[in-house]
């Protein structure tokens, strides 16, 4: 081996070291800063060593496509508030997804029938989940930004014809393999993956975005290892392979925390179409307990554990600060405070941890739904802040429910619930939650970020 090649391999090496070191950093949030760190490091590293790649002889287009991106970068870490991290990562992927697959064309181009069998196997099924990934993520993006319904958009023998587009590319790169020189085959694998992409995703409701957009994170790192093998790149498998299995293994972690399975989400079509403002079916006439600022205040105030659980309208309304404000203002007046997180609250993994940590609430103070769930009968109030799913009985009692059997918080066992929510609208997954009309429970309606910041007003006029 060559010095330069011997460099090259040791950067690798480290890289991948680094890499994992940055996932074990971020099964925690305590060591999730530092897992980032490690992981930029790590990546840093794995540039550096390819651009000292000895078939690299001119840098004028790496260095502007650098620039470019860098400069991207840049600009969208600034302009996207940590409330739309959620899209950002959906398109994130998507375009990570494109540049799999565009390197996968672009080799298969330039090399054609001198690909060995292995190598047009890889970059076949490279250039399919890349594209794939490509179009899925973009759907994801859609529905989470609301350009598209976040309901399932379904139709007659959906399931047989993505199965039978799925298998059909898996066959047509085994005849690629065979055969490489059918160019047409080729692009209709391509054409295939971005079919895919938008029909197997817009029949998922809105329900499953986080565990579909932990999935599209999945497939990308296996489209990332597919090129590693396809151009003979070490890091690429490397990271690809990790990125893969890390996303596979949180997709399942996820489809156990709401206790279904993948098939039932891939094909389930969970979520139903509510316009906004409108109520569910079987709302219409059912009495609720509205109640005022003043109302949530007074109950506050009597109380010495107060638990907050937050879901995706504390994004929308990003309310993640005034939440933390109004459990300071609790404090100061010795009352207990806790976070519940639920593992799919919000529309990503760990998105609610993100927007807590961004207000800089302690760590020690988030519990999720097993260490936290006995607590709730011995505490005084609950905040429910947009969550909605989460916190719905009916997913212990109600066998006909879609979200019968997910795990859920025992918030109706609490002595007061405050739910401060923008309407009686049910939310994206469209599900009916009976917990709005039970007794102990006071709905503060109106835009979460202003009910809490005058909660906290009244707590102020209250006085120690």
């Amino acid at each position: 081996m060559t010095d330069n090649a011997v460099l090259l391999s040791l950067c690798y090496l480290v890289s991948g070291i680094l890499f994992i070191l940055c996932l074990r950093g971020l099964s925690g949030p305590e060591s999730a800063r530092r897992g980032i760190v490690l992981g930029e490091i790590g990546m840093f590293i794995a540039v550096v060593g390819t651009l000292l790649h000895k078939d690299i002889i001119r840098y004028d287009w790496i260095i502007a496509g650098m620039v470019l991106g860098s400069g991207i970068g840049i600009a969208i870490s600034g302009w996207i508030p940590m409330t739309k991290m959620p899209e950002r990562i959906a398109f994130s992927h998507a375009f990570g997804g494109l540049a799999t697959g565009l390197v996968g064309i672009a080799a298969y181009m330039r090399e054609g029938e001198q690909l060995t069998y292995f190598k047009m196997g890889a970059l076949g099924f490279e250039t399919f989940l890349g594209l794939l990934t490509f179009t899925g993520s973009i759907m994801a993006y859609g529905k989470l930004q609301g350009v598209i319904s976040g309901a399932p958009v379904t139709w007659k023998g959906q399931n047989f014809i993505n199965i039978g587009l799925f298998f059909g590319a898996l066959v047509a790169i085994g005849v690629l393999v065979v055969h490489r020189e059918l160019v047409q085959v080729f692009f209709a694998v391509a054409g295939t993956g971005l079919a895919l992409g938008v029909m197997a995703v817009l029949p998922i409701g809105g329900a499953d975005m986080p565990v579909v957009i932990s999935l599209l994170n999945s497939y990308a790192g296996l489209a990332a290892c597919a090129t590693g093998f396809a151009l003979g790149s070490q890091i690429l498998i490397i990271s690809g392979a990790l990125d893969g299995s890390s996303g596979f293994l949180l997709s399942m972690l996820m489809s156990k925390a709401m206790n279904r399975s993948f098939g039932n989400i891939v094909f389930g079509a969970f979520g139903t179409a509510i316009e906004p403002g409108a109520a569910a079916p079987g709302q219409a006439g059912r009495s609720y307990n509205e109640a005022t600022v003043e109302d949530a205040g007074a109950v506050l105030k009597a109380s010495q554990s107060v638990i907050f659980v937050p879901g995706y309208g504390m994004a929308v309304s990003q309310a993640q600060h005034a939440v933390r404000d109004l459990a300071a203002a609790l404090e100061r007046r010795g009352v207990e405070v806790k976070y519940a997180i639920h593992p799919v609250a919000g529309r990503m993994p760990g998105h609610m941890n993100v927007l807590l940590a961004e207000a800089n609430v302690p760590y020690d103070k988030l519990f999720d739904l097993d260490a936290i769930n006995d607590d709730f009968a011995r505490t005084d109030a609950v905040i429910i802040v947009g969550a909605n799913d989460v916190v719905n009985p009916a997913a212990k009692k109600d066998p006909s429910s879609p979200i019968y059997g997910m795990p859920v918080f025992n918030v109706e066992q609490s002595r007061s619930v405050i739910v401060l929510k923008r309407s009686m609208n049910p939310g994206f997954s469209g599900v009916e939650n009976e917990l709005f009309f039970q007794p102990n429970t006071m709905m503060v309606l109106g835009d979460a970020k202003k009910t809490l910041l005058a909660m906290i007003a009244e707590l102020k006029e209250g006085g120690h």
